[in-house]
């Protein structure tokens, strides 16, 4: 069976193209089922609260090679999509969802994550830097440690890319700015993919997700002052 739950971000997600999968069901169904479901929180107020729980992206068709939209999901969008979803062997799924979205939930809470090799070293040169007694030779050597130090911060924070929150920031930026341009729910999916298209062009980056956290202000911004090559 397909893998119903994954972590993405460090949280667990899964996405439309598994629930109609596993419901068996049409995924233009399921994305339309989510649109409804967006349309109805946005005329309820709960516009944001939408935009942070339903990640659209895009995915390659494996055999004609072309782009579609798909939403990521967390367990509480899961669960307002998969609500309608009543037949006796849809419950059974939905329990094998919760069951899974449980499991990786309690797998990244108990995930201990690796230091990266510069990150290690780092603490180590912290260690001996603090460890040295306070001679002239030794300040020196401490003074260049410190050097070494701020060299590997600086290219760790180059290599920096943004967290989920900053992800969800820029997301919602993307999101509103798209609402503000195009009223029709059946154009706006063009604007996404023509807005997340020039984002990954301006900043050489294979996602939004792999913009560096120093460019987070400069794509907000980009974002902002956005203008689509036409608007239908």
């Amino acid at each position: 069976m397909t893998q119903l739950v994954f972590i993405q971000n460090n949280k667990p997600v899964t996405d439309s193209l598994t629930v109609a999968d596993v419901f068996n069901k049409n995924h233009n169904h399921v994305l339309r089922d989510i649109e409804s479901q967006l349309e109805k929180l946005k005329q309820a107020g709960e516009h944001e609260w939408g935009v942070s729980n339903f990640g659209q992206t895009q995915y390659q068709h494996h055999q004609n090679k072309q782009w579609y939209t798909k939403y990521d999901l967390t367990e509480d969008a899961f669960t307002l999509i998969a609500m309608s979803y009543t037949t006796p062997e849809a419950m059974k799924m939905k329990v094998r969802f919760i069951q899974e979205f449980k499991k990786m939930r309690e797998y990244i809470q108990n995930k201990v994550t690796p230091l990266s090799k510069d990150q290690a070293l780092v603490t180590v040169l912290r260690t001996t830097a603090d460890l040295v007694e306070d001679t002239q030779a030794i300040k020196e050597e401490q003074h260049e440690i410190r050097k070494m130090i701020t060299h590997i911060d600086n290219k760790v924070e180059e290599q920096i890319t943004l967290d989920h929150g900053e992800q969800r920031r820029l997301q919602k930026g993307i999101a509103a700015k798209v609402y503000e341009l195009c009223d029709d729910p059946k154009e706006r999916p063009k604007l996404f993919k023509e807005i997340y298209r020039e984002i990954k062009d301006r900043f050489g980056v294979a996602s939004y997700k792999d913009v560096k956290r120093k460019e987070l202000q400069s794509a907000i911004r980009y974002v902002e002052n956005w203008i689509p090559r036409r608007v239908s």
